[in-house]
């Protein structure tokens, strides 16, 4: 058990994998990502007036 851990650490080492993006996600990116699962949300709960709310209280957070 001892001489498998060198090899799976030169394995995976000199594996080439794809670089990691740094920084952060564009919001029209993020909007889209989580635009369907709202949607759905909506549809399923039936909560128009609770989404109105809730928009209006994160405007007003905001100051909008």
């Amino acid at each position: 058990m001892a001489l498998t851990a060198p090899r799976t650490m030169l394995r995976t080492a000199g594996r080439s994998t794809r670089p990691r993006r740094t920084g952060r996600r564009h919001p029209l990116v993020a909007t889209l990502m989580a635009l369907p699962l709202a949607v759905l949300l909506l549809v399923v709960f039936d909560g128009w007036e609770t989404v109105a709310t809730q928009a209006s209280s994160v405007g007003v957070m905001l100051g909008r």
